[in-house]
């Protein structure tokens, strides 16, 4: 069953400054839940295991915040690897097979964004499912959206829904990539190519936590 789960929390957080001058985004609380509990909690809901966490940003502070959860930690404390880089360092402790990455810089409103990615995943003809969402449901994301989607769901790069930063991919695609640090996105650029990069709507509403002026619309949101 597919259950392991990547949580990314080693970004500066340069946009979220100056409160990440002394403490990683994922520990900024809202709603007196911290960024980072808030998605290892939706883990938790949906059977998340194992939990990988991966740290470079005063990690000591992340390490010792997640001691009583049974989570694994991936250690980059010697280069930032953004957030391919990061998934490829953290698969021996992921296991084989498929996975669940989540961003830790947003907060959800509706259903357990695992369950509905786990129940839109067929293995058969997807190599990543991005979970996306209207940008009517979007709060605190400028721009024009990431993703337009095909009539059998399908995406391609352009104006339309924006990508969450929760997926499941089949990290086999990151063995054709040689560079050591790399976005996601030259992932996706290769599954794009290939027809097997899929998108799912998320049915509920979301917010991006990735500026200090989006904290009191996420606390909006959580009300």
């Amino acid at each position: 069953m597919l259950n392991a789960g990547l949580f990314f929390a080693a970004g500066l957080g340069t946009r979220m400054a100056p409160l990440t001058d002394n403490r990683p985004k994922p520990l900024i609380e809202v709603g007196g839940t911290t960024l980072l509990d808030h998605a290892l909690d939706l883990g938790d809901a949906a059977g998340i295991a194992p939990q990988v966490v991966n740290i470079h940003y005063l990690p000591d502070m992340i390490a010792t915040h997640v001691a009583h959860r049974p989570v694994r930690l991936s250690d980059e404390r010697d280069a930032l690897l953004e957030t391919g880089g990061g998934l490829r360092k953290a698969r021996p402790l992921l296991g084989p097979g498929p996975v669940f990455t989540m961003n830790t810089d947003a907060v959800w409103d509706g259903p357990n964004p695992f369950d509905m990615l786990r129940a839109g995943w067929d293995g058969g003809r997807m190599e990543a499912l991005l979970l996306c969402v209207p940008l009517e449901r979007a709060l605190g994301h400028p721009g024009r959206g990431d993703f337009t989607f095909a009539a059998d769901g399908r995406i391609d790069y352009g104006p339309g829904p924006i990508y969450t930063g929760a997926q499941i991919i089949d990290p086999a695609v990151l063995d054709e990539i040689d560079d050591d640090a790399f976005s996601m996105r030259l992932a996706w650029d290769r599954l794009i190519a290939r027809g097997t990069c899929y998108g799912l709507t998320y049915a509920g509403r979301w917010c991006d936590v990735g500026r200090p002026e989006c904290l009191d619309l996420a606390e909006s949101l959580l009300r």
